[in-house]
């Protein structure tokens, strides 16, 4: 049985008493909201924080705030289920309830946060073993070895950005609030989400370890509309292995003003499909149009041999699901078999 290492637990009363203490106890410190993934890394010794800040009971974090054509807030407090089941989030963006439904099992959905998956650790086969395993391959790049065992000679870790709701917000063009303490100053940063994550398995999160998540702003809904498709070897409980996020606004006439696509689970990061964007936008959603943004995808995804499924099947499979999600948003079939809608279920078996 894996055991949590010995560690204090705080429980701070405010925000400001939350990034005051993490500010008072440096590295040593983490904070926890849910704990579904601060917890296992800790079991695994991945992470070892000596004092873990609490902050399931800061009220604050877990409100949602403003009117659609405003833009909302959400507390990244937020339980996924509370996220997936609010009236209001489901009515004005059902993208992002959507993605949180898709996370693992109900189970965990009622303990996690949408900050929490917002900040979710990179992933790779030879980093999510215990302790014991790791030491066996004399540890990896990313905690206590030196070598990426994806990539032996690369210089650098290529663990996997593995959160649903990351590439949904990067698509819709939230921003994110970060909170920090200075001295007697609390200081409070807003960034795009898109800033929020860095291209580097190990330094993944454009984040100082002291600053904490507080809100998640969404854009006013004008008119976009978005979809998430997630591929993962069962329809529950399992990290994606492709996710799909993509957000168009269409004139009157059906041309796409604009398009963001958006890939999760094949890099360190969400990646932009900047050529499936280029080859949408000022034309109409036609078959043939939405063909050609799918090929665009296909060199964007750059799995490597690091989660579920063999890396060249992942990459092909960018193209298929991008191809579905923009059809579900043209209103036109999906041209696959989908057990659950929105690509949720959808069964495509590699060869």
């Amino acid at each position: 049985m894996l055991r949590l290492p010995k560690f204090r637990y705080l429980q701070p009363k405010s925000v400001e008493e939350a990034a005051r203490m993490i500010s008072d106890h440096g590295p040593d410190a983490m904070f926890v909201a849910g704990g579904t993934d601060l917890y296992p890394n800790m079991k695994r010794r991945q992470q070892t924080p000596k004092v873990v800040i609490g902050l399931a009971h800061l009220d604050k974090l877990r409100r949602v705030k403003g009117k659609p054509k405003e833009g909302m807030i959400l507390g990244a407090g937020l339980t996924l289920t509370e996220v997936a089941e609010d009236r209001r989030v489901l009515r004005a963006y059902p993208v992002v309830a959507q993605a949180a439904e898709l996370i693992s099992t109900p189970l965990l959905r009622n303990m996690g946060t949408i900050g929490g998956n917002l900040l979710l650790d990179t992933r790779c086969n030879y980093y999510d073993q215990n302790y014991e395993w790791r030491k066996a391959i004399h540890f990896c790049m990313k905690k206590d070895g030196e070598i990426c065992w994806v990539a032996p000679s690369s210089p650098r870790c290529w663990a996997v950005q593995s959160s649903d709701c990351a590439p949904v917000m990067v698509a819709i063009g939230a921003k994110v609030k970060l909170v920090s303490r200075d001295g007697a100053h609390v200081m409070e940063r807003l960034i795009p989400a898109a800033e929020l994550y860095n291209d580097d398995g190990i330094r993944h999160l454009n984040k100082r370890p002291e600053e904490l998540l507080t809100e998640i702003h969404l854009p006013p809904t004008d008119g976009w509309r978005a979809t998430y498709w997630k591929l993962r070897r069962r329809g529950s409980f399992d990290f994606p292995v492709l996710g799909v996020a993509a957000c168009l606004r269409l004139a009157g006439d059906g041309t796409v003003e604009h398009a963001k696509i958006i890939l999760g689970g094949v890099g360190s990061h969400p990646m932009e499909a900047s050529g499936s964007e280029q080859a949408l936008v000022g034309k109409k959603l036609t078959e043939e149009t939405i063909q050609q943004a799918a090929a665009a995808a296909y060199p964007t995804a750059k799995p490597l041999d690091n989660t579920d499924f063999a890396m060249s099947w992942r990459k092909d499979m960018a193209r298929y699901y991008v191809a579905g999600a923009l059809r579900e948003l043209a209103g036109l079939p999906s041209q696959a078999s989908s057990s659950g809608g929105n690509g949720a279920g959808l069964r495509i078996v590699p060869g």
